[in-house]
């Protein structure tokens, strides 16, 4: 590891330097021959095999760096709204689609997309899917907006081929108007066999919860990021291991300004602190970057922001609009968003 660690090193320093420039680290966009879709689904696997979800139904899986692009949209899927996507590996994924009712659906392939099979339907008219994030190539979990005061918590063992709603019973109430941004397929992530974490937004206070059993009973934490209205909230978290984790939000609405929009925590999530120098807008994704104990990357329309301290501060190094980030250990970091636009991380 000691290897990649070097390079890891050398990515978070010289990506100080503008993308613009091309000295050192950069995004370099890789053309996915669409422009009316917006990619917040993003998965990567590898420096060259990643996936991504979007507007339209729409599902694309590149194998070879970026350079082509297959679209493996699912038959029929075209008014559906793809938010999250989570893949095993080059044949093997997990999409969710989001919206009020049957709107929200699930859908697995183990044949890089060239069928899908419809493994969830949502009939309940309350419920409101957002996010999915996977334990191991067996254990996940989906959720949805409170539904009876309690976010409602979708779990599979078997790779996502069938869910079943868990109890709530361990879910702290929800706060009046409390929700889940389905902004970059973030608002729900694991690290390690049990650990998983949910951001919340739209209420008084912006809190991330936090459960230890696999989504069985959790316990809620204020976060210090903007909160009662709406557009705040937080919109995304990261966790490197089961300690120590970034959260990334603010205010989406681009007339308004988004100051504290991140914070980061060292154990698990019980504490939240602010950041001393916060990305300077709304950010919607963010990820470690791989091997490195304190660098990672935010996302969001106005820019990519790259802290190299461990979320204490943080430097914008790109202006370019992405919606989602997702890192791999080969050191490749994808971003995607608005009008097609799909980016790799290139040293």
């Amino acid at each position: 590891m000691l290897a990649g660690a070097v390079c890891a090193a050398a990515v978070a320093a010289s990506t100080a330097v503008p993308a613009r420039a091309h000295q050192g680290p950069h995004w370099d966009a890789r053309d996915t021959g669409v422009f009316d879709v917006r990619f917040r689904g993003l998965a990567a696997v590898s420096r060259h095999t990643a996936w991504v979800a979007g507007t339209r139904g729409t599902v694309l899986r590149t194998t070879d760096g970026g350079g082509t692009w297959r679209d493996v949209s699912p038959a029929g899927a075209g008014a559906l709204e793809f938010r999250d996507i989570e893949a095993f590996d080059a044949r093997r994924a997990v999409a969710l689609s989001i919206g009020e009712g049957e709107a929200s659906r699930v859908y697995r392939t183990d044949d890089g997309g060239a069928t899908w099979t419809e493994s969830f339907r949502n009939t309940d008219a309350r419920a409101f899917y957002d996010c999915l994030t996977f334990f191991d190539r067996r254990h996940g979990l989906a959720m949805s907006d409170p539904v009876d005061g309690r976010f409602r918590i979708l779990s599979t063992s078997d790779g996502g081929r069938s869910w079943k709603v868990l109890p709530n019973r361990g879910m702290p109430a929800a706060q009046d108007g409390e929700a889940g941004f389905a902004a970059s397929g973030q608002c729900l992530v694991s690290a390690g066999p049990k650990d998983v974490w949910l951001a919340t937004g739209g209420a008084a206070r912006a809190r991330v919860l936090h459960s230890a059993d696999r989504g069985r009973t959790w316990t809620a934490t204020d976060a210090p990021i903007p909160a009662g209205d709406p557009a705040r909230g937080v919109f995304a978290l990261a966790f490197r291991d089961r300690a120590h984790g970034l959260a990334v939000g603010g205010d989406f609405r681009p007339e308004q300004d988004s100051p504290k929009a991140a914070a980061r925590t060292a154990d698990a999530g019980r504490t939240w602190h602010p950041a001393d120098r916060p990305p300077p807008a709304y950010r919607s994704g963010v990820a470690w970057l791989p091997h490195s104990r304190t660098a990672a990357l935010a996302v969001g329309p106005s820019g990519t922001d790259l802290t190299t301290d461990g979320g204490r501060t943080w430097r914008t190094v790109d202006t370019g609009s992405y919606d989602t980030v997702d890192c791999t250990p080969d050191l490749g970091c994808w971003a995607a968003g608005e009008q097609g636009r799909v980016a790799r991380l290139e040293h």
